[in-house]
């Protein structure tokens, strides 16, 4: 087990409670505690290739920042 897989591991747990029971309940909120558990994942796709690691991390992180402002955008909207 190499400390980059170890360290994932444990930013990943901290970032998955911290998304699942945020202080505030604002939606810029969540989306910065969803990208705690995002780097966590990265560090344990990092412990077993950097190529593949990089690529996935930034195609996800992409994809779901772009699908969560167009969501918040729409929650605002509502209000």
């Amino acid at each position: 087990m190499t400390p980059e897989f170890i360290l994932g591991c444990i930013i990943l747990i901290i970032g998955v409670i911290a998304a699942g029971f945020p202080r505030e309940k604002t939606y810029l909120t969540r989306l910065i505690n969803l990208e705690i558990p995002a780097f966590g994942l990265l560090l344990i796709m990092l412990a077993y290739d950097e190529m593949l690691a990089i690529m996935t991390f930034i195609a996800v992180t992409a994809i779901s920042t772009f699908v969560l402002m167009r969501v918040i955008e729409r929650k605002e909207a509502a209000r």
